[in-house]
């Protein structure tokens, strides 16, 4: 028996479906940074690269709206630079 595609998973580092994505679009959530916030997709190792392009076209589809107009999330790398030396004795430098 052929599943739904409401059964895909689009995030796999936070295992998230099709189907959970549409369900936050219903429920009006209409911006990749929204939906990032909710789900936690984008967030994984891989930083967004497989799902977002997915989750882009899908709130394209859904809200009827171009594609540019569907921004993706904002990266946002750490406030300051750390390194890992310092991570790795426990310094404050």
């Amino acid at each position: 028996m052929k599943g739904s595609d409401n059964d895909i998973i689009v995030c796999r580092c936070e295992d998230i479906t099709l189907g959970e994505i549409r369900e936050k679009i219903r429920e009006g959530l209409t911006t990749t940074e929204e939906l990032k916030r909710v789900l936690r997709v984008g967030m994984g190792p891989c930083r967004g690269k497989s799902c977002v392009p997915i989750i882009r076209r899908e709130l394209s589809r859904m809200l009827s709206l171009p594609m540019a107009d569907v921004l993706p999330p904002k990266d946002r790398p750490p406030v300051v630079m750390v390194k890992f030396k310092s991570i790795l004795e426990g310094s404050e430098e």
